[in-house]
């Protein structure tokens, strides 16, 4: 009896802990965005839960269930698992957890736009908080729930209501003690005054917000407070007020290096940050309207730039991405360890500002530490700038003003910056000696040509007519307005959101009195991800000297264990940790992009071998099937080679940008699965120092809704893993056509002697003036991005 007592207690014991395990990894990929795997995870925990019979933690499983449906937004499900773990709670008498159940009830209704449901629900959470002992707990339940009811209220635009029940927040939240729930019910005070016209009362609010998440220490909502005032300072027609406040939020920002939560990315990638940078952009071209002679344009473009490249920060934060390339070890643990003390102070100073009576003496002790830190941090980065430009240039970016993107221009170049926004969206032509500025649709109207125009392009069963029309429409809103300007020149497109991923060689002419005149005809075309890019590709290769070696090509690599060449079924299918993460970032990868795995492009192998052939067999190194792998790409080897030619599928994300990568060969000769996935992380950590990488037969962007930025990340990531030329494709090209487009573009460059952008559209044209190969489906998808001299 006494062992079966023992079994009994180990069963239970080992239960627990696998619960546990089970629970915490269903965290870890909610983090991560990977919420599929998330609710499997949860799932298993949730059948340990229930045989181990502890209804308690039975229902707090049940509720990061219905947490993770409602990430989805899979609203029916979120509330079916909210009402088992509400029964449960109310079973076990659980009023504190039962209370936080309604109010996470109440929260789904909001979102899913039952409003009634949802007062009815937060009315139950209040009704309940009164049951409990605990004070504080009481105030704060009733407080967070008063604020989602004013909350309903503004999206039913009953704005005094709202005021009535976010006053009520605040009011709990005070005499509870948590300040947080204070802070946030200004925010919907602030937005009932707002509805209701009192335009500068909600302005005071959000400034007696500010002050109190300065307290706190939380500096994210302080630039959070910053923007709301600005963008109401800027509805008062108080620009220069606005431009003031803008700049100090932006300048938190700027500082902050904190992981961002993949569930706010799942929506918008970094959206909230992004509206910084576009509401200063608005401010300054209205102040540019009222004095073109202040340069405000010229501010502008500064700020775009700075957009850009805080898009680029926050992508390799989130991805996790740990660029050992570069930078010396002993100085990237200092700059980790400063970071991790900052970050641990911030987090102390929250807690003690938090708390019901502060200590004022920890609190300026706290901030002091923090300044402290800071003036470490600035040190270092200036040691970094001096020793380590190339990644200084990416972690630390200091984007070129005016004059400076000027100089990197010549007579025979215009750069075209675009600037979409969702009110106004802008254009700046760049010469050498001049600037010129236009206000364009809002981002809607040029997202929906921009995605008619793409459709027309991939959809085979378009008729030329179609791609015409759709073309001509997107060049009238994009191009027209800079018609003058653009001449024979050379076009620099320095795109944003949906543009990055249309080809602007394939856009019509917009003085063309033909029905259709593609670009590419009078126009050298060549892309950057920013303007600033083209400054720093220079100073890294200025002195760099020439690979001796032609060209390293990789081409048709095995995806599957079902393929053909693969010569025996596999014996052992046992997936290692990282394989399986890696296999899981895949499948979400290809969820994304609309796919069920990869298929095999028995069309590169041909192209690479037509390629091969006009080179020197002893200046060319290639790797086809199980060679075409993850240890080919990282080998030391490809350092030797002027040109890197990938005939793979790429992809770029833009719903989990730090997804981004390209696919090698994910299994061996014998069907076993192998690491075949290289991440964006592996990317920047590459050393490919040539003169140009080409990917070919990449899908970077797949779908309607498409933003780009999964494409900046992947082509910035090979412009730092040393080359500054990448041809990129931008749909699944035609396996002859691009044959004959890469034949063509390498004959061009070796035989011709021309750059890599003139041979690109040298081949292009050839292809155009082609019968068999004139639908810019065959020659369009391929873009050249980076130096274009």
């Amino acid at each position: 009896m006494c062992c079966a007592v023992l079994q009994a207690l180990y069963q239970q014991a080992f239960q627990d802990l696998t619960g546990k395990v089970r629970l915490t990894l269903g965290d870890v990929y909610s983090s991560l965005g990977a919420y599929p795997e998330s609710l499997k995870a949860y799932e298993q925990a949730l059948s340990l839960r229930r045989e181990s019979g502890d209804r308690t933690k039975e229902a707090d499983t049940l509720k990061n269930i219905g947490n993770i449906e409602r990430k989805l937004q899979h609203y029916p499900q979120a509330l079916n698992y909210y009402q088992q773990a509400l029964s449960i709670s109310q079973t076990t008498g659980d009023c504190y957890n039962e209370a936080l159940i309604l109010k996470e009830i109440s929260s789904t209704y909001l979102n899913s736009g039952n409003y009634q449901q949802a007062i009815n629900s937060g009315h139950q959470a209040i009704a309940l908080s009164h049951n409990l002992e605990v004070v504080e707990f009481k105030l704060a339940i009733e407080a967070g729930t008063s604020d989602l009811l004013a909350q309903v209220e503004l999206k039913q635009k009953n704005y005094s209501q709202a005021l009535k029940d976010s006053q009520k927040a605040k009011n709990l939240a005070q005499k509870s003690g948590y300040k947080e729930i204070e802070a946030r019910a200004y925010t919907s005070t602030a937005e009932a005054y707002n509805g209701l016209k009192q335009t500068q009362k909600s302005i005071q609010v959000y400034q007696k917000q500010l002050t109190l998440y300065t307290q706190m220490g939380l500096i994210a909502e302080q630039a959070q407070s910053l923007y709301n005032i600005a963008k109401l300072q800027r509805q008062n027609k108080q620009l220069s007020a606005a431009l003031t406040e803008i700049d100090k939020a932006i300048k938190i920002i700027e500082n902050i290096r904190k992981e961002v939560d993949s569930e706010d990315l799942r929506t918008s990638f970094f959206a909230t940050v992004q509206d910084y940078y576009q509401l200063k952009i608005n401010i300054l071209m209205e102040l540019h309207k009222q004095d073109p002679s202040k340069g405000y344009d010229g501010q502008a473009l500064q700020t775009s730039e700075s957009s850009r490249a805080r898009v680029l920060v926050e992508l390799l934060t989130q991805a996790n991405i740990n660029i050992r390339k570069n930078i010396s070890p002993e100085l990237a643990d200092e700059e980790r360890r400063l970071q991790w003390l900052r970050e641990a102070r911030e987090k102390r100073l929250s807690e003690i500002a938090s708390q019901s009576q502060p200590s004022a003496e920890l609190i300026a002790a706290t901030k002091q530490e923090i300044e402290d830190i800071i003036k470490q941090q600035q040190e270092l980065t200036a040691k970094i700038r001096a020793t380590n430009p190339e990644y200084a240039a990416l972690n630390y970016p200091q984007p070129l003003t005016l004059s400076q993107i000027q100089q990197q221009l010549d007579s025979n170049t215009v750069m075209l910056q675009y600037s979409l926004g969702k009110e106004h969206s802008y254009l700046w032509a760049i010469t050498p000696n001049s600037l010129d500025s236009y206000e364009l649709p809002p981002q809607a109207q040029i997202e929906k040509a921009a995605n008619d125009f793409r459709q027309s392009l991939v959809r085979v069963t378009a008729s030329s007519k179609q791609q015409a029309t759709a073309a001509k429409q997107l060049s009238q809103i994009i191009l027209a307005p800079v018609a003058s300007k653009l001449a024979n020149k050379r076009l620099v497109i320095v795109a944003d959101g949906t543009l990055q991923n249309i080809p602007f060689a394939a856009l019509t002419e917009p003085t063309a009195q033909e029905s259709y005149q593609p670009l590419l005809i009078n126009h050298e075309i060549v892309n950057l991800p920013s303007a600033s890019t083209i400054a720093i590709l220079r100073q890294e290769t200025q002195q760099r000297p020439k690979a001796p070696k032609a060209i390293a090509i990789l081409a048709d690599p095995v995806f599957s264990a079902d393929d053909s060449r693969v010569t025996g079924k596999p014996e052992n299918n046992s997936i290692t940790p990282d394989l399986d993460l890696q296999r899981s970032a895949l499948s979400r990868s290809a969820r994304n992009l609309n796919r069920n795995g990869w298929d095999r492009l028995t069309g590169t192998r041909e192209e690479a071998q037509a390629i091969l052939k006009l080179g020197s067999a002893k200046d060319s190194l290639a790797a086809f099937d199980f060679d075409a792998n993850y240890n080919w790409v990282k080998n030391p080897q490809l350092s030797q080679y002027r040109v890197i030619h990938l005939a793979t599928h790429g992809f770029a994300d833009d719903a989990n940008p730090e997804l981004s990568g390209i696919v090698l060969s994910l299994v061996d000769k014998q069907g076993k699965p192998e690491r075949g996935y290289l991440r964006l992380n592996d990317i920047f950590n590459l050393n490919f120092p040539a003169d140009l990488i080409v990917l070919s037969a990449c899908e970077t962007g797949q779908g309607k809704e498409i933003q780009g930025e999964g494409l900046v990340g992947l082509t910035r990531g090979l412009m730092y893993a040393g080359s500054p030329r990448i041809v990129v494709s931008l749909w699944n090209v035609d396996d002859e056509g691009t044959k004959e487009l890469m034949t063509q573009f390498y004959r061009q460059m070796w035989q011709e002697g021309k750059s890599p952008v003139a041979a690109l559209r040298a081949a292009q044209l050839s292809l155009w003036q082609n019968p068999n190969w004139r639908k810019p489906l065959y020659w369009a998808a391929f873009t050249l991005q980076g130096e274009w001299r």
